[in-house]
């Protein structure tokens, strides 16, 4: 039922993600006709935003196709974790697209008489770019919690949102004062807007590569929760940790009372305890290794 799931979740991303690449590709081919016609740094930072964008989201996509791929005897767990590898991907284009803007921000505002953009073009393609990502982020919001490469992709789609909101405040400041400076300032704020969202995507990426157990699950809980079933008497060996995000894996070694494996009790108990982790933490994929009180004392070593 949990691949299944998991399949029919992916060719929906699939669909999602095809439709939002259709929406960005044509507001960043506007955005720089727009930014090269009307001079505007901030559309051209808010392009080269996209662009990374774009290419993040077909990364995305590409992702996505191949997590839905099955499991073979190589790949045991299928090719889930391919979307955390695109994920650091998005994450290392997010750095870079902001450093280069940040450099270009500073020369432009620094510069000794900065020219004005032309505001109207550059007002109306702004408009054009926040509809689109706005119709963006509502494809893509269902689907932000399913994987850490949806995720990915919509905090893409929203940092464009704030980009765009940042040009039209650029373009309304200089329609009105006639301060040139504001599209470089403007060209800062969607660079620093870019930072944030890329560390957060790559410290994502470090946790489950690094089979980190997700932030929300306590081990402790869950301990308490296996040690409160009857006939349990202890547990170790406790390993949380995730092949994707929403997709985290649990193992435990169990002490049982005799009674359990005397009784042919083993079955029933197994099935509650994943019951357990399935109804209360959310873990679909749990094996318990189910050992008498004499095994597990002479077991070399023993963790939580």
């Amino acid at each position: 039922m949990g691949v299944g799931h998991d399949h029919g979740a992916g060719k929906a991303n699939s669909r999602r993600l095809i439709v939002v690449i259709c929406l960005i590709g044509t507001v960043f081919v506007a955005e720089v006709i727009g930014g090269l016609v009307t001079g505007s740094l901030a559309l051209l930072a808010d392009a080269g935003h996209m662009l990374s964008d774009l290419i993040g989201l077909i990364i995305a996509l590409v992702a996505s196709l191949i997590a839905q791929r099955p499991a073979s005897d190589r790949r045991t767990f299928g090719y889930r974790r391919v979307e955390v590898l695109a994920a650091a991907l998005n994450g290392l284009i997010l750095s870079g697209v902001a450093v280069s803007v940040a450099i270009e921000g500073v020369k432009r505002l620094l510069a000794a008489t900065p020219e004005l953009p032309d505001t109207g073009p550059m007002f109306w393609v702004a408009v054009l770019g926040l509809v689109a990502n706005v119709i963006g982020l509502l494809i893509l919001r269902g689907s932000q919690s399913s994987s850490i490469n949806m995720r990915g992709a919509y905090l893409e789609v929203l940092g464009d949102t704030l980009g765009s909101l940042a040009v039209i405040a650029a373009a309304v400041t200089m329609m009105l004062t006639g301060f040139a400076r504001a599209d470089a300032i403007a060209s800062l704020v969607i660079a620093a807007m870019i930072l944030p969202r890329a560390w957060s995507l790559l410290r994502d990426v470090v946790s489950v590569l690094l089979q980190s157990a997700p932030r929300e699950t306590d081990i402790q809980e869950i301990r308490a929760h296996v040690l409160g079933t009857t006939g349990v008497v202890d547990v170790h060996d406790v390993n949380v940790w995730q092949i994707t995000t929403g997709n985290p894996v649990f193992t435990a070694h169990v002490v049982v009372e005799d009674a359990v494996f005397a009784e042919n009790r083993a079955g029933a108990l197994l099935d509650e305890l994943q019951e357990c982790l399935e109804e209360h933490f959310d873990v679909e994929h749990s094996t318990f290794q189910l050992e008498p009180a004499a095994h597990a004392a002479h077991e070399d070593e023993q963790h939580d």
